[in-house]
């Protein structure tokens, strides 16, 4: 729980790829939703889905997922919680995207089934053993930005210094025999990029792949953070978390991009 003295604004994110043909529909509505809740944030909508950041009072945030849950389609919507001082949104802005997540990869389609998913607390136990339950090698594939990245990640992750998501495909083709033989588990800050990650190693033909479910924002919210050094940068004005999803000073010279 917060402590309403200090951090009472509610920060959520959360995404779910399902067919949205009436996005531009949706646009309007929810921006209606949002503004007459008092809410700030982003509203990604694309036909592959959505994608959402929104900060207000605890009320008014989970009465607007609540409301938006009313509609079949986001039931599985499972939102990562935390909590600031300060609204960390300037407006409320709802956007129509060809992508929620832009990879330039047309024949990934996570609505029509996603790759295998490992928990936080699985990937802790086994990160601890130093091998996933059928003794495979477990390596952890950091699909951020390098800037992201650098504000922290898991400890031995692999990073391939991309500067933008589009550049993953070519990087996996580039280092795809670097991860023969291991089970890999792609992970990023809420699962979005991870899981569009995935499903792209597996197309592949690499078969050991897990996204981790949540990202590092479940991580951090399920397990003591270990294994991972740190904090987690977001696309909003606190900027980057530590692992007990307090805000934390972003790291000298760092850029958001």
């Amino acid at each position: 729980m917060p402590d309403s003295t200090v951090n009472d604004v509610l920060n959520v994110s959360c995404y779910l790829f399902v067919p949205l043909p009436d996005a531009g529909a949706l646009r309007d509505l929810l921006q209606a939703r949002a503004e007459a809740a008092q809410l700030k944030g982003t509203i990604l909508l694309a036909e592959e889905g959505i994608n959402l950041f929104l900060a207000g009072p605890a009320p008014d945030v989970r009465g607007f997922i609540a409301e938006l849950k009313e509609d079949a389609r986001f039931e599985a919507l499972a939102p990562k919680e935390s909590w600031s001082a300060t609204q960390p949104f300037r407006k409320m802005l709802v956007k129509v995207k060809r992508e929620i997540i832009r990879m330039d990869h047309p024949t990934i389609r996570p609505a029509s089934g996603r790759a295998p998913a490992v928990d936080a607390p699985t990937l802790r136990r086994w990160l601890d053993q130093g091998h996933d339950d059928a003794g495979r090698p477990v390596v952890t594939l950091d699909t951020r930005n390098a800037f992201e990245v650098d504000e922290g990640t898991f400890d031995n992750a692999i990073d391939w210094r991309i500067d933008k998501f589009t550049e993953f495909p070519p990087a996996l083709r580039t280092h795809k025999a670097e991860l023969a033989g291991k089970t890999v588990v792609s992970f990023c800050t809420g699962g979005i990029r991870c899981e569009k990650a995935a499903i792209l190693m597996r197309e592949e033909g690499i078969e050991n792949v897990f996204q981790l479910e949540g990202g590092i924002l479940k991580y951090f919210e399920e397990t003591d953070g270990a294994h991972y050094h740190g904090g987690c940068f977001v696309f909003d004005e606190r900027r980057v978390l530590s692992s007990d999803l307090a805000t934390t000073p972003m790291a000298e010279g760092a850029i958001k991009k």
